[in-house]
């Protein structure tokens, strides 16, 4: 059995892979959905200006997994709605999103891709 670990809000399995990100995969038909967002921003509100932003449990909380299998997902899905520092900067690092599709709110960036 392996033993998981908190550690500065990282869940790390014994085997030391840490563990970033919540990921909610739906299917409907030949569309794949995708909701994922680090780990530590499940269940908070973001708030500027006129919006609000909720991280809400029902829609992203799903698999905790590492960024390398959050990749592996996002370019098997047709549409990712991802939010958070961790996912954004390494969906931005491979080339998955462009920096001026990237919106912050109250400084968490937030970016989706959708492939037609």
């Amino acid at each position: 059995m392996r033993r998981k670990i908190i550690h500065q809000s990282r869940l790390i399995h014994r085997s030391e892979t840490i563990l970033d990100v919540y990921t909610n995969l739906r299917k409907w038909g030949e569309c794949t959905l995708l909701a994922i967002c680090d780990a530590d921003l499940i269940g908070k509100t973001f708030r500027q200006g006129n919006i609000v932003f909720h991280i809400r449990k029902e829609f992203y909380k799903g698999n905790l997994v590492n960024l390398e299998e959050a990749v592996s997902l996002i370019q098997q899905s047709t549409i990712v709605n991802m939010v958070g520092r961790k996912i954004v900067k390494k969906a931005l690092k491979m080339g998955l999103i462009h920096a001026d599709a990237v919106l912050e709110i109250d400084g968490i960036p937030h970016a989706q891709i959708l492939k037609l």
